[in-house]
């Protein structure tokens, strides 16, 4: 088994993940690229500096600006709001993978009295007068029912009917996010938004193994290394241990994936056979490494494993969203900044957009970082290019 570095990983994954190096994600078209590289990123609606996925894209994208993954969603259709991690944004030339989840959601529906009836009112509603939210669809009353957004565990309760039976489509497949005013949802019909060729394409996975294959060479891929232990970074999958290790033992008979020993880590790590020819730039010396500044996302991928977080880099982080001010060690929507191949202490950056400023409200140093010229100018550099992205024209440190 091949042997490197912990600095050789680390560079591995940030050239992967597009952090390190000249950028090579460049505008709209480099956003949808690193989508499909991701395989999907995750979406949260809170919006204090950009959202998670805007936040994700930012930090890998020259030039990304929050009105392009908005039109990669809602004008171009080339991505879908769907769950994967949680409630993700993924690649709509995924959707045919998707096949068995969606058949599972409309198998449990069919288990509820009365919710087949509402589906019907609901597609024929929407098919006569277009988008619709929980609060504009006219379908009155509350049902007990059970959401099957979760990829795992079985949860049920009381819910406005109208908010139910759309979501219910929307896993069904029947329906998709048409748009979003805020956190609120407006659905359509799938077949209005979706080509057929793809809508109705033929799974390509032969049963539930292969579909649970294909999930996790996904996020190998997201991550860049990932290990054959329990990870958040595969939340969603439903994955015990005994399957898990069938699942990476069979990709890796495959040829899909490579496995790899990381100094003073036990686990081997995994990559995928597709970035070997990185993993040989990094270890001959000719991948380029040129040092930059991001601010990473509270949920960005490399943040996915926090374990393998700190076993590759010594850091530690934790979103302090919903921990309670006097508990919080940082600050409220705190976001790790990485500096060539560390991460190298961490932001607190809220635009005022009524001025038109930036502020920083907080800013800690890891320990070992030192003070220099080339710091200070790549922070000045970030700052700017955030405040840009944030729509303000000002910088103001506290």
């Amino acid at each position: 088994m091949l042997t490197i570095t912990g600095q050789q990983a680390r560079q591995f994954v940030l050239a992967k993940q597009g952090l390190i190096g000249s950028r090579r994600f460049i505008g709209k078209d480099g956003a949808y690229a690193y989508v499909r590289q991701a395989g999907c990123i995750q979406y949260d609606p809170v919006d204090v500096c950009g959202k998670n996925a805007e936040l994700t894209l930012q930090s890998r994208v020259k030039g990304f600006r929050k009105s392009m993954l908005h039109e990669l969603l809602y004008e171009d259709r080339k991505l879908v709001d769907y769950a994967d991690k949680e409630l993700s944004i993924w690649p709509t030339e995924d959707w045919p993978y998707f096949s068995s989840y969606r058949e599972r959601s409309r198998k449990m529906g069919e288990s509820f009295d009365g919710l087949e009836e509402l589906k019907t009112q609901a597609i024929a509603y929407i098919r006569e007068n277009g988008p619709v939210s929980s609060d504009t669809l006219p379908i009155d009353g509350e049902i007990f029912w059970h959401s099957s957004m979760h990829w795992s565990g079985n949860w049920s309760q009381k819910s406005k009917a109208a908010r139910s039976v759309l979501e219910q489509l929307y896993t069904d497949g029947e329906l998709i996010i048409h748009h979003k005013k805020g956190s609120r949802k407006y659905y359509d019909l799938a077949e209005r938004y979706i080509p057929a060729t793809v809508l109705r394409a033929a799974n390509p996975c032969e049963d539930d193994d292969a579909f649970l294959r294909w999930r996790v060479l996904r996020r190998v891929g997201a991550l860049g290394l990932l290990w054959d232990k329990n990870s958040t970074a595969l939340l969603g999958i439903e994955l015990k241990a005994e399957k898990r290790r069938e699942v990476f033992s069979a990709l890796a008979e495959a040829g899909k994936i490579n496995a790899v020993q990381v100094e003073d880590i036990k686990t081997p790590l995994y990559y995928r056979s597709e970035d070997e020819a990185l993993m040989q730039a990094i270890l001959d010396g000719s991948a380029d490494l040129k040092p930059r500044m991001s601010f990473i996302a509270p949920l960005d991928p490399i943040l996915w494993d926090k374990a393998l977080l700190l076993s590759l880099w010594d850091f530690r982080y934790a979103w302090e969203i919903y921990t309670p001010a006097a508990k919080r060690q940082y600050g409220y929507y705190t976001l790790p900044i990485i500096y060539g191949d560390r991460f190298a202490g961490r932001i607190e950056a809220v635009p005022d957009r009524k001025r038109g400023v930036l502020c920083v409200k907080g800013l800690w140093w890891e320990s070992g970082i030192r003070q220099t010229k080339k710091l200070s100018a790549a922070l000045d550099r970030t700052l700017k290019d955030f405040g840009r992205f944030n729509d303000c024209r000002e910088i103001e440190r506290s």
